[in-house]
């Protein structure tokens, strides 16, 4: 099913973005390729591609944190996917181990590309909100390499839109980040902060992803009351925490139990995992993707007594140093990257600056999140059973939002005070 969708996906992008979405196309450069088609077993490679490399960069910077933190896999991972077929040598190698695949880059792109557009195939069917967008912008006159726009079209079918970066950089900067805040809804807004593109800025890549979804069955609101929720230091405050018993996949372990709540037609669901009282910081360090992936997999019916807080917030990070971290150092060196693969006439290229946006929003009646990666690319080095189960959130836990069909992670998130 996820192949067959895969053929026909991305056309569907265009149909569901809101209005003012995508950028005007009177400079777009683009090559005229056609989608690819992608076998099962990369698609499957994919998913599980991105979600460890996800997970590592939730680690990468969650682990000691005390606050509330969302990445998005999904988003982040496309973006790079949309550069790597650009790199060559070392910078290739080593962007292709964060990303945790061994497909060539012109597959992997294809492959994830596909399994974005099957997701938002699926959410729109299950009469859902589901938006993503891929967007390239160089300098205008600035000449690419026509296999990487080849890439480009096959794998997410975009080109790259033209601006004046050497000549007008602030007002590039917010072009794009109001692109990038229409195609969210208005969630994500200045994906890239002032000073992270300028003159010497040649490429800038970006990913926007909005979902919105209702339950499956929907939380009364007026069963949602007032109740104690135990912080990390050991005090405690009021949140509004919703409540219902109701048939869940559901699962538990030593130490740990984790609820999978479904969204109308139930192709998209949200994951409630939640650790035992003070062994969160333990629990989150020892979460793997091999074993979250054993978790999701171990689900069975089970009516579950649940009580979950509403939250929201927000989430702004700079990710140079978590990729390089994670073994991505010479993309971000001016010295060693190899991007030999984009300009058509040879200039030395690095990233310059790697950003993430993400937003969440979680009530009655269900879901609303939405996530932005943005890649800079320049002439300059870088800058830095039967009873039911009882499960009441009362304490620090971790969310993931996923496909449960492709099991590709969109979210994952941590929440250590449901008032931010």
């Amino acid at each position: 099913m996820i192949a067959a969708a895969s053929l026909t996906a991305l056309s569907a992008l265009s149909a569901c973005s809101s209005s003012g979405g995508k950028p005007e196309d009177d400079a777009l450069v683009r090559a005229d390729a056609a989608r690819a088609t992608v076998p099962t077993t990369a698609l499957t490679a994919a998913a599980t591609s991105a979600n460890a490399f996800g997970l590592d960069v939730f680690h990468a910077v969650a682990d000691g944190r005390a606050d509330n933190v969302m990445v998005s896999p999904t988003s982040l991972a496309t973006a790079l996917a949309m550069l790597m077929p650009g790199a060559k040598g070392q910078t290739a190698a080593e962007i292709a181990k964060t990303l945790h695949t061994s497909l060539p880059a012109d597959q992997f792109a294809a492959a994830l590309g596909a399994l974005n557009s099957a997701t938002v195939q699926r959410t729109l069917a299950d009469k859902a909100d589901m938006q993503q967008f891929d967007t390239a912008w160089t300098q205008k006159g600035y000449d690419i390499q026509q296999p990487y726009l080849k890439t480009l079209a096959a794998a997410f079918d975009t080109g790259i839109h033209e601006t004046d970066f050497q000549r007008a950089p602030e007002a590039a900067r917010q072009m794009i980040n109001k692109t990038v805040q229409d195609q969210t809804n208005g969630l994500i807004k200045d994906l890239f902060g002032p000073g992270s593109l300028d003159a010497s800025t040649r490429l800038a890549l970006t990913d926007a992803l909005y979902f919105k979804a209702k339950w499956a069955a929907e939380f009364k609101k007026g069963d949602t009351a007032d109740k104690p929720f135990h912080l990390l230091g050991g005090s405690t405050h009021n949140v509004p925490m919703m409540s219902d018993s109701h048939e869940y996949g559901y699962a538990e372990g030593d130490g740990w139990q984790y609820a999978e709540l479904p969204y109308q037609k139930e192709h998209m669901a949200m994951g409630v995992l939640l650790p035992a009282a003070d062994t969160f910081d333990t629990f989150r360090k020892s979460l793997t993707a091999d074993r979250l992936a054993s978790i999701t997999g171990s689900l069975s019916d089970t009516k579950v007594d649940l009580e979950l807080p509403k939250f929201t917030f927000d989430t702004d990070l700079q990710l140079n140093k978590a990729l390089m971290s994670l073994g991505m150092t010479s993309a971000f060196d001016s010295d060693t990257a190899d991007l030999s693969g984009i300009p058509a006439k040879p200039e030395k290229l690095a990233v310059t600056t790697v950003v993430q946006k993400t937003h969440v929003a979680v009530d009655e009646e269900g879901t609303t999140a939405a996530a932005a990666s943005g890649v800079a690319i320049g002439t300059a080095g870088a800058a830095e059973p039967h009873k039911p189960a009882v499960m009441h959130v009362d304490h620090p836990f971790l969310f993931l939002i996923r496909d449960t069909v492709s099991g590709q992670i969109l979210f994952l998130g941590q929440v250590t005070d449901p008032q931010g």
